[in-house]
């Protein structure tokens, strides 16, 4: 495959919100251009006698019973906190107005 371009970088940056700076844009086109050749190779990979994989761990069921017990009170959950208000985690702002 070819490079991708700085157009199709700043593109897919511009999807996850991110501003690249030129040097990131550069090292980016690299790496993706990589890993799509990589699932491209893998794409070619003959599976149709192969069964879908729907258990990594065996046939053992290795998760636990789903069952209520007992957990944290709301104080306790709170007693490491550096911040609280009114019974809630109090948290730096993550979005902007």
């Amino acid at each position: 495959m070819n490079k991708l371009t700085k157009q199709e970088v700043d593109h897919i940056g511009g999807l996850t919100n991110l501003e690249l700076t030129d040097i990131e844009v550069e090292k980016f086109s690299t790496q993706l251009t990589k890993i799509l050749d990589f699932v491209e190779k893998i794409s070619s990979v003959d599976t149709g006698n192969i069964s879908p994989l729907t258990q990594t761990t065996g046939s053992k069921n290795v998760f636990r019973e789903d069952a209520v017990k007992e957990s944290l009170t709301q104080k306790e959950a709170l007693s490491n906190t550096a911040s609280s208000y009114m019974g809630l985690f109090k948290v730096k702002q993550v979005l902007e107005k």
